[in-house]
């Protein structure tokens, strides 16, 4: 005979409650202290789910994945503008498409609620440990299958919360990990209050502590920034006549002052390299050479083949006064549809009405951009464009493996896809999360906000407001040296996830 509660999350009314906790995590997300409120919301996640008394697979999973699939409407939603207000395609398509993708990450919810509801112990410590490591471990996989999506995870809200300190030595996965375990203690206080606050309470003690720890240090003097924001808004971008504008645009404010680092926006130029007016990078190049700048440029690329055809990549273009090449970096990890076209998938492309690119894919092992200065040491910059800087892992083994010392992250993107959503709040994030993760400051060049400068400690310096033509001038000063997690990745956090389920399937065995 099977017992209510092993049939809780097939309720109606349990699926409502799963469903609002995953709105309530979502927008908590988003707010100033989005860090500190997503953590007793979650415990009450935990506490509805253990009312469900069972080991069996499906309760559990349910309840993860109902709470996950709002979760991510919620936070994904802006995905919705990109297809349906700028890319025309049919409203319906454009919701079954937000929701089909939220689904799909909803899945790695589902399978870690199901991990541990299947290991769960009476120990209230022990199934701590067995949920975020399970969390820890899905987590991973969304970032890695299908080329990954690990957006509006829990670590980046932790730029705002208690847990941050630990993304040097374990990276965003670590916090998250302790976002999970923490709200999963908190939910135990009926049992005992003591019991399940204390840990919490010391945790957050050690991450007081660790906020101490420096693994980097200033090198060289600062550097004078000027970040140019243009916004122009995304149908522009199929307009020749709006191009050329935009073109004369980013010319015109690259050379009204020079600094020692000038940054565009990805695609700030959004016409093949080929294709541009003949007068447009000579007359960059003699900016460069006579003021000393040195010039980042978002633009498209040319890639020759071995067959002599060519492809398109979307590249930054590096201008250095002391260099006569440019310097070229081309995009890594490219947005599936926006940038290559998966398999089977040409339907849902021509069901979307902008021109779409399947752009050449840029080595991971690229050289950092060196900022050159006369008289003084270059600075190496680490360049991302668009949602690269979402794969921390990535980032870390680019520091790691490069030739030469990286200083400094600059992330270049076009967030005019998404209009007045979340989307440039939750990437301003991202790559605050990415300066905690390896102690070294970024900044930031967007066409439609934010643009901004953020610490080695992941705190914002300095920023423009939203939907204004602007640019940000500021004094930067470049980091030297490696954290923990830029020297081992995502191994040790790994490791010991595994080793924690490991455990638990063990203690399960015997119990």
């Amino acid at each position: 005979m099977i017992s209510q509660g092993s049939l809780g999350a097939t309720r109606p009314l349990d699926w409502f409650h799963y469903i609002a906790l995953g709105i309530t995590v979502s927008i908590a997300g988003e707010l100033p202290w989005g860090g500190w409120l997503q953590i007793p919301i979650l415990s009450i996640l935990w506490w509805r789910l253990s009312l469900l008394n069972t080991t069996q697979v499906l309760p559990h999973f349910a309840g993860g994945f109902l709470f996950g699939l709002a979760y991510f409407v919620v936070g994904l939603w802006w995905i919705y503008i990109s297809l349906h207000d700028i890319g025309g395609m049919n409203a319906a398509l454009s919701v079954a498409a937000v929701v089909l993708l939220s689904a799909y990450m909803a899945l790695f919810f589902g399978l870690a609620c199901a991990i541990a509801g299947k290991l769960r112990h009476t120990s209230l410590t022990l199934n701590c440990i067995t949920m975020a490591a399970a969390w820890v471990l899905m987590e991973y996989l969304r970032g890695q299958l299908f080329t990954g999506f690990p957006w509006v995870g829990f670590a980046e809200a932790q730029v705002n919360g208690p847990f941050a300190a630990i993304a040097p030595l374990l990276g965003g996965l670590g916090s998250t990990f302790l976002v999970v375990w923490a709200s999963m203690q908190l939910s135990g206080w009926r049992q005992s209050l003591l019991r399940a606050t204390i840990p919490v309470g010391l945790s957050i003690a050690l991450m007081l502590g660790l906020h101490q720890l420096r693994f980097t240090e200033a090198v060289a003097s600062p550097i004078s920034v000027r970040l140019i924001q243009g916004n122009f808004e995304q149908r522009l971008s199929w307009n020749p006549s709006a191009i050329q504008q935009q073109i004369r645009f980013y010319s015109t404010a690259i050379e009204q002052q020079a600094a020692d680092l000038i940054v565009t926006p990805e695609t700030a130029f959004p016409w093949p390299e080929k294709d541009l007016p003949s007068e447009s990078l000579p007359k960059l190049r003699a900016f460069v050479q006579a003021s000393h700048s040195n010039v980042l440029l978002g633009i498209i690329g040319v890639v020759p083949k071995a067959n002599g055809d060519l492809r398109y990549s979307n590249r930054a273009l590096g201008f250095s006064s002391t260099r006569n090449e440019l310097y070229h970096y081309d995009k890594s990890h490219l947005v599936p549809f926006g940038e290559f076209i998966p398999p089977g998938f040409q339907w849902f492309v021509d069901a979307f009405k902008v021109p779409l690119s399947d752009f050449a894919r840029g080595s991971m092992s690229q050289p950092p951009f060196q900022i050159e200065r006369l008289g003084q040491n270059s600075i190496g910059a680490a360049i991302t464009i668009c949602y690269e800087d979402v794969f921390g892992n990535e980032l870390a083994s680019r520091i790691r493996r490069s030739e030469t010392p990286v200083n400094l992250l600059i992330n270049m993107t076009n967030l005019a896809w998404f209009g007045q959503s979340q989307a440039p709040s939750q990437q301003l994030r991202l790559s605050q999360m990415r300066s905690i993760e390896t102690g070294l400051p970024s900044i930031r060049s967007t066409n439609t906000g934010i643009t901004a400068v953020i610490g080695p400690n992941g705190r914002v310096l300095h920023q423009l407001p939203q939907f204004t033509q602007a640019t940000l001038s500021a004094s930067v000063q470049g980091f030297a040296g490696k954290t923990p997690f830029v020297i081992w990745g995502n191994w040790p956090i790994l490791s010991l996830a595994s080793l924690l389920l490991a455990l638990a399937f063990f203690k399960r065995q015997r119990f």
